[in-house]
């Protein structure tokens, strides 16, 4: 488990030729052994000493499971697991089971395998909130496939609309022993981070790579090498991690992005002196490669 970063692997069985089969999911759904995970809001559900998700029973769901909104994950622990959403507007139920909590707060507390289960519910159920019309025709949608997909319900249009990922290169950049971080504005005081973007239409990554580094700081960049990957769901990011050869050392800020870029030694960043991302992140994990000589 040690290899993913926060909030990815393959946890779940994810089922997918199950999804259009009706029946199947209809007795998934009714099976003593199916589990549901509860979303108020953008919240999961935590509880217990030490803290773990909360996988409810039917009973324990009770009228929160309905077959319009229920959302199909696949099968965790070898029990079907469905997302159920709770709109904002109510009362958090299950206060004798648990807390709704932050996703950026259960990544620090649950097991690897949860907060990927967790990550994988939130992003699904702000997706549908957010996808309640068809983007071509504007007809209202509703949820198709056990959820995993939606369907335009104008009999003219009738188009498929799948869950929305936006795919976002973030990289370091080393230049011998030193490696280039940059901070935002409205970032904690003396918080620094790697360099990461959107990566364009018709852009390559290893494009998207240069273009960032070069428009946020000038820099251009040389060998590009793949990282790993993190699922980065606020909302709907997917975060590919690189390391990359600076070809140059003229920091400029050209698109004012950010407020500040520097150069920095490994001795500089493990003094504790500067304040380095989340440590559920991707981008702290690119950098505590290069600390350890990655």
């Amino acid at each position: 488990m040690e290899d993913h970063n926060v909030f990815a692997g393959a946890f779940v069985d994810r089922s997918g030729e199950r999804r259009k089969d009706s029946d199947w999911l209809d007795a998934a759904l009714a099976a003593d052994e199916a589990r549901f995970v509860p979303v108020w809001g953008d919240r999961c559900l935590v509880g217990g000493d030490p803290p773990g998700a909360a996988l409810l029973t039917r009973e324990q769901a009770g009228d929160f499971v309905t077959d319009d909104d229920v959302i199909f994950l696949g099968l965790f622990r070898n029990q079907p697991a469905f997302a159920i959403p709770i709109a904002r507007e109510l009362d958090p139920p299950f206060a004798e089971l648990g807390e709704f909590k932050d996703l950026r707060f259960l990544g620090t507390v649950l097991p690897p395998d949860e907060a990927n289960l967790a990550a994988h519910a939130r992003a699904l159920v702000l997706w549908h909130d957010a996808t309640l019309y068809c983007g071509r025709c504007g007809s209202a949608s509703q949820p198709e496939a056990g959820g995993n997909t939606r369907r335009c319900c104008n009999p003219d249009c009738h188009k498929e609309i799948f869950p929305r990922t936006d795919p976002a290169i973030i990289v370091l950049v080393a230049n011998g022993d030193r490696c280039l971080l940059g901070r935002q504005v409205d970032w904690p005081e003396g918080r620094y981070s790697t360099i990461a973007g959107f990566v364009e239409p018709g852009e390559s990554l290893e494009d998207a790579v240069r273009r960032e580094v070069y428009e946020e700081t000038n820099i251009r960049v040389g060998n590009v090498r793949y990282h790993s990957s993190q699922p980065w769901p606020f909302p709907s990011a997917l975060m590919l991690g690189f390391v990359a050869e600076a070809a140059s050392e003229d920091i400029i800020l050209n698109d004012g992005e950010l407020e500040d870029a520097r150069w920095f030694s490994r001795d500089e960043l493990r003094s504790g002196e500067v304040g380095l991302p989340f440590r559920i992140s991707i981008a702290r994990r690119l950098v505590d490669h290069w600390i350890d000589g990655g």
